[in-house]
């Protein structure tokens, strides 16, 4: 397949593109510069310009784009960066799947969402049928999930990624938490008793690759592990890796001193995501343990025991 990768810089995109090249596909890079290289084509997202006859050669394309919710606190102006770096992209490439001007077109939309769309649920089990909750990070993923779904309605296959938290050691959360943990200074977050939907970032690649050849997938599809741990849980499996960590926990009042309202929506919120679709679809999930997906994410090798 020739298929085109926006995105493909970021954590998942740099494992995906790597994964489906070794797959044997033709993998374009959509770059927001002027293309060096003879794998990328340049676009510019948010003045709505992509080079539409050349995405419609592709077969399929995924979408990865979107800058780090977590990396700043939001202000009204990093708000509206996280939505423009997610919406306005989508929407761009939402575009190469207009049937006006008549042409070939890809068959298949694979874009990225987030668990992010079901909000502070407590205990509950979410599924893919399982409605939004409320918050800033709700809105964002339902309103990135709705630009997506826009080429469903010119006959496009169009699957939405809900992406649970990505365990690598390359970025992402681990990649931050684990130097504490490291130093002996790991401990968990708020009460402990918020779930935490994982995915290790081999199996986050590979439900792309899923979705890809699956016909079968369409619309939203939770990418999590059928395993999620409370926050607790977690704390516990990386401090036995590490040999050590705080009996204290981390008040929320200090976390929402540091963070803000990433506190309440990213870090204290509790979302038990259950990956439905991907499990009654047959998805060979690589690291479904927690422990497991850990070692690996931090390429240590695990004791026999």
């Amino acid at each position: 397949m020739r298929i085109l990768v926006a995105g493909a810089s970021g954590l998942i995109g740099k494992a995906a593109v790597a994964a489906l090249r070794s797959d044997g596909h033709e993998v374009v890079r959509l770059v927001r510069r002027a293309a060096v290289e003879p794998d990328e084509l340049a676009w510019y997202p948010a003045a709505g310009e992509i080079p539409l006859e050349a995405c419609r050669s592709a077969d399929a394309v995924i979408n990865l784009c979107g800058e780090d919710l977590a990396l700043a606190r939001w202000s009204r102006k990093r708000k509206n960066e996280l939505r423009s770096s997610r919406i306005d992209a989508t929407q761009a490439l939402a575009r190469i799947f207009d049937p006006e001007g008549g042409g070939r077109r890809p068959a298949i939309f694979v874009s990225a969402s987030a668990t992010g769309i079901y909000g502070d649920r407590g205990n509950l089990e979410l599924t893919e049928s399982s409605g939004p909750g409320n918050g800033f990070l709700v809105d964002l993923c339902r309103d990135w999930e709705g630009a997506a779904l826009v080429a469903s309605e010119f006959g496009t296959r169009v699957v939405c990624l809900r992406f649970g938290i990505i365990l690598s050691g390359k970025g992402g959360l681990l990649n931050r938490v684990a130097p504490f943990y490291k130093a002996g200074l790991g401990c968990p977050m708020g009460s402990g008793r918020q779930w935490m939907s994982w995915i290790e970032i081999e199996d986050a690649v590979g439900a792309i690759r899923f979705a890809l050849t699956q016909a079968s997938l369409s619309g939203p599809v939770n990418v999590v592990s059928p395993t999620s741990v409370m926050n607790s849980g977690f704390t516990r499996a990386l401090g036995r890796i590490y040999g050590r960590q705080l009996p204290m926990p981390l008040p929320r009042f200090l976390l929402r001193l540091l963070y803000g309202e990433i506190t309440d929506e990213v870090l204290l919120a509790s979302t038990h995501v259950v990956p439905l679709k991907l499990v009654r679809a047959g998805y060979p999930f690589r690291y479904p343990n927690l422990e497991d997906a850990l070692y690996q994410a931090l390429t240590l090798e695990k004791a026999e025991t």
